[in-house]
């Protein structure tokens, strides 16, 4: 799948996705890749100006990010690259659990933005984070958004979906994140909470699939994140419930261990964290740290 950013046409924004992964050469559900124009005095790019060493920001730059953040990452890195000619970043977007296992197989990265703490666990656990930047930031990374989850029905909602117990309906087709991923983990302990048992027509491999799932209308409602109902645009309808808030999920970021610059990416994170990250965050529905 290949599609061009209408507002910024100057640039490339690829995206492919794929299957279950086989290896590491397929495990990526969606590498976007920036390249930059003029330069900007505005934006999330603001938070930092220089390097350490008080030159100008260049390079190339690898951000591994969950799938939820594909908008708002996007986003963020053109108005980076606006600000600094001479960076050139790689967004790769995929299921926490599936770049979390590249990182600790050695796939090479400068920063990893998760949906949940546990998977950043996982990293850290490999030696993934960057040991110096976790000492000032946070062994763990650093908690810089939060996400709720939504049911997410078809237009006008022709099931009927009105509560998660309505998933429970023996004709209810319903699609849940795979387990291992957060929005999965989000999913079970929000069933727990609920002492419902829903059983899925299919588990899918990151929560943007799910969304695809509803809105092609091949299932009545899925499980995703607040963020992903906003970032559909009307084409899927979000429902509420109360047991999602026993399952908000934190998104930590950090430097890898295997960054060639971890410089540029303390930068990228700064950028991230900023002012002007927050409010891009926030628009597309994610709630503070």
């Amino acid at each position: 799948m290949r599609e061009t950013a209408p507002s910024r046409p100057a640039h490339r924004f690829t995206g492919r996705r794929h299957g279950p992964a086989t290896g590491l050469a397929a495990a990526s559900a969606l590498v976007v890749v920036l390249t930059a124009c003029g330069a900007e005095d505005t934006g999330p790019g603001e938070a930092a100006e220089e390097n350490g060493d008080g030159g100008v920001l260049s390079g190339e730059l690898t951000v591994m990010a969950a799938a939820s953040l594909t908008d708002v990452f996007a986003e963020i890195a053109e108005d980076f690259e606006e600000r600094y000619p001479d960076v050139e970043i790689t967004l790769n977007f995929a299921g926490s659990s599936e770049l979390a296992q590249q990182i600790n197989s050695g796939a090479p990265a400068d920063v990893l933005a998760a949906a949940d703490t546990s998977t950043m666990e996982q990293v850290v656990e490999g030696e993934g984070l960057d040991a110096d930047w976790a000492a000032e930031n946070g062994e763990n990374g650093l908690v810089f958004a939060t996400n709720t989850l939504q049911i997410a029905v078809p237009p006008e909602n022709p099931a009927g979906i009105e509560s998660l117990a309505d998933l429970a309906g023996d004709d209810v087709q319903v699609a849940f994140c795979a387990e291992e991923v957060p929005c999965g983990s989000a999913t079970a302990a929000a069933l727990e909470a609920s002492g419902l048992d829903v059983t899925p027509v299919t588990y899918e491999e990151d929560v943007r699939s799910v969304l695809t799932k509803v809105e092609m209308n091949e299932v009545d409602a899925g499980l995703v994140y607040v963020t992903d109902v906003t970032s559909a645009e009307g084409r899927v309808e979000g429902l509420d419930f109360p047991e999602a808030e026993e399952a908000i999920n934190g998104y930590p970021i950090g430097v890898l261990a295997n960054s060639a610059d971890p410089e540029l990416a303390a930068a990228w994170i700064e950028a991230v964290t900023s002012a002007g990250g927050a409010a891009v965050l926030d628009d597309a529905g994610f709630g503070a740290p």
